[in-house]
């Protein structure tokens, strides 16, 4: 009789939830979903639509990069529009606000021309791959069960936000040039967009 010895494999290890409210660096990605709306400004095939409820978001993963939970992952939708009114819409622009003030340091009560610039995207393509700090939540899966997830960005005015983001420099650390209004493009090397779709407005 053949035997298959498991004394050697490794032990287990720990699925318990990352504690909801820590604090972890995230890269985030973008699941496609195929739904494009040009009038909108969704393009690239990042969206999704829910064919039952009508609602488009962008399903997100979010892996953490160091730590304690290093490449732990969790799952998040960021909404874009919903039959039943603005309010899903408007929670996903915040947190995208959010997302891009934590990836590219800049505070939020800073309304310099560099600062504006950080705040918009070319397309959702900016966001896909994007690091921040995000702050830890939990939710309920389809069976009821908990779930760790991420709907927040933890920002610059934070008192925890640089000692966790190592060195992340951001737009408004970038030094101003002249006119003051293409900082982040050209720290970046990416050009402003002045047409913006709707849901980067």
């Amino acid at each position: 009789m053949t035997y298959f010895d498991f004394n050697s494999a490794s032990e287990q290890t720990s699925f318990d939830l990352i504690p909801k409210g820590a604090l972890v660096r995230v890269r985030m990605t973008i699941k496609p979903g195929g739904f494009d709306d040009p009038s909108q400004g969704w393009t690239g095939g990042y969206a999704t639509r829910n064919d039952n409820t009508g609602s488009v978001y962008l399903n997100c993963e979010f892996v953490v990069m160091e730590g304690e939970f290093a490449r732990r992952k969790m799952w998040s939708l960021i909404g874009l529009h919903s039959p039943k009114g603005p309010e899903w819409a408007n929670m996903g622009r915040t947190f995208v606000k959010a997302i891009l003030n934590s990836a590219r340091g800049v505070h939020p009560g800073d309304n310099s021309p560099a600062a504006q610039n950080a705040r918009r995207i070319s397309g959702f393509a900016d966001l896909d791959g994007i690091e921040f700090l995000g702050k830890v939540d939990w939710d309920k899966d389809q069976n009821g069960q908990d779930k760790s997830v991420i709907k927040a960005a933890i920002t610059p005015d934070h008192k925890d936000y640089a000692a966790l983001m190592g060195g992340a420099q951001g737009a408004a650390k970038a030094p101003a040039p002249a006119n003051g209004s293409n900082a982040y493009a050209q720290a970046t090397g990416r050009a402003s967009v002045p047409g913006r779709p709707s849901w980067a407005q």
